[in-house]
């Protein structure tokens, strides 16, 4: 049996953007934002576990091939898929993703069929910083931020830079400040993930929830996985979206 065999393939149409899905579990909606290479191995387990926990659990496939393991080949294959693509901004300064105006419209139709006080969210690496992304204009109540790694880190500004254009910062600010906090993961040595865990206690204060582990590894809650990343995901899920 396949390790996404249990898993509801499907796909989500919004702003004339197409990506497929993957869907699994009951109760209150989470999305799982993979990192690249794609919906690995490590990825799935983590989703699971979620699943686990009592929540339905989505995957949207943003880029790579659903299932493979995360080889140096498949990492390739997806870095140069994400660089044309018109989705991602890699390097630009002060400027949200086009992608998250599609994860917002998904938060939003999970919610608008689960119901309850709203969705979870977690990114990582590249996608890291979507999930905040999505709290500025989507019904976002538990969103999380594992080795939020975009835009790339080459240059001071952009080791800072979280990914948003002002008006989604101001946004994201406002809600935070009315009681929304913001769970974010690292390794403390991590290059890829930059000053940006500064610049978010700077901008959300003491409402932004850093976890941090000593070491320069990366993935902390798939390939280089601390059980206490993921018990803190888990955690943050159940107290603010089952109240």
């Amino acid at each position: 049996m396949g390790r996404l065999d249990s898993w509801a393939p499907g796909s989500y149409t919004a702003g004339g953007t197409t990506h497929p899905t993957l869907r699994k579990g009951a109760g209150p909606g989470v999305i799982v934002i993979h990192e690249i290479p794609g919906i690995t191995p490590a990825v799935i387990a983590f989703a699971e576990e979620v699943v686990g926990r009592g929540f339905t659990v989505v995957m949207p496939s943003l880029f790579g091939h659903p299932g493979a393991r995360a080889t140096v080949r498949e990492s390739v294959r997806s870095i140069a898929q994400v660089c044309v693509s018109r989705e991602f901004s890699l390097f630009a300064l002060g400027r949200t993703s086009p992608v998250a105006t599609w994860l917002r419209s998904l938060a939003r139709e999970l919610h608008s069929e689960l119901g309850g006080s709203g969705v979870g969210a977690v990114g990582m690496c590249l996608t890291g910083g979507f999930a905040l992304a999505m709290l500025a204009d989507a019904p976002v109540v538990a969103p999380v931020l594992a080795q939020p790694a975009s835009p790339a880190p080459v240059g001071r500004a952009r080791k800072a830079d979280l990914g948003l254009s002002p008006g989604d910062l101001g946004a994201v600010k406002a809600k935070v400040a009315a009681g929304c906090p913001v769970l974010g993961l690292r390794y403390a040595g991590d290059p890829a993930v930059g000053t940006r865990f500064d610049t978010l206690r700077r901008e959300l204060g003491d409402k932004f929830i850093a976890v941090e582990f000593p070491g320069r590894r990366h993935a902390t809650l798939t390939e280089h996985r601390q059980q206490e990343a993921v018990d803190r995901v888990l955690t943050f899920f159940e107290q603010r979206l089952k109240p």
